[in-house]
């Protein structure tokens, strides 16, 4: 061996630590995506699918949120009637509230539990038969694994993630009147006539748009890491840790994006 022929690093020169791969992986993501979208209005539908997924990420999502709900009003509740009593302004307490709910804890606990629970069993769903080689079978007999299995499980989680946005404002709110009304001595008509002080319709369509937006994000990453899941069974629960890593980091950056459109959009309304 000469003095030129050093021995390399392994996995910096030979191509398997690219820094272009996290690029590629990204780009291949985004072309995904794009298929699913153009696959969305695409007919036949699958309607059993459809309604087979939905009922079931709707299961394992359900008493989640809901339990989860209960605490986000709570500590909201308990913070901002701490400061608007310091500030002398107990009676904006439950518009305020309000409006912490409605626009950001609901789609955010949304979220959460959609890419948590419901993305994850998408994604060890699809990548269980992917090893099993089924998704390459359907691919031999010309069928699209996209329209058959990835549209019904993503419109799913969209329908799923609004109606579940919902419950979170309803459960959120009521916590939050409880645990000021009761545990910090709130009056209960000034928390029920400050609603609209505040808060106005739009705060409620602004918080469902960021739920549908979530959902279909998740669903997308999710069916993505499934589908090219890969390694046995390691390589699915590898495939799921990293689909629910993605679709939060996604998600807090698509928030913050919404949320800095809505303020440009939408005038704040005067008390």
């Amino acid at each position: 061996m000469t003095a030129t022929d050093k021995p390399k690093a392994p996995g910096l020169l030979d191509g398997k630590y690219s820094p272009t791969r996290p690029v590629a992986a990204s780009g291949k993501l985004f072309a995904f995506a794009l298929d699913v979208i153009r696959a969305l209005p695409k007919r036949p539908f699958q309607v059993r699918e459809f309604i087979q997924q939905t009922w079931f990420i709707a299961s394992v999502t359900i008493l989640p949120t809901a339990l989860v709900a209960i605490p986000f009003g709570a500590v909201i509740a308990l913070q901002l009637g701490s400061l608007t009593r310091q500030l002398g302004a107990e009676s904006f307490t439950g518009s305020a509230a309000v409006l912490a709910v409605l626009r950001e804890a609901s789609p955010i606990v949304t979220a959460l539990l959609i890419a948590g629970a419901g993305g994850s069993a998408i994604c060890a769903d699809l990548g269980a038969r992917k090893i099993r080689d089924e998704i390459d079978a359907m691919e031999v007999l010309g069928i699209s694994p996209i329209q058959r299995l990835v549209v019904p499980r993503v419109l799913g989680a969209m329908l799923v993630a609004v109606f579940l946005n919902g419950l979170v404002s309803v459960v959120g709110v009521a916590g939050g009147y409880f645990f000021n009304v009761v545990l910090q001595g709130g009056t209960p008509g000034a928390y029920l006539a400050s609603f609209s002080a505040l808060a106005q319709v739009a705060d409620f369509w602004s918080g469902e748009l960021k739920a549908l937006v979530f959902g279909l994000i998740a669903g997308i990453v999710a069916s993505y890491k499934g589908l090219n899941a890969g390694g046995g069974p390691k390589g699915v629960g590898d495939a799921v840790n990293q689909s629910v890593v993605i679709t939060f980091l996604l998600l807090f950056a698509v928030n913050f994006v919404m949320t800095a459109l809505y303020f440009q959009l939408v005038p704040p309304k005067g008390a």
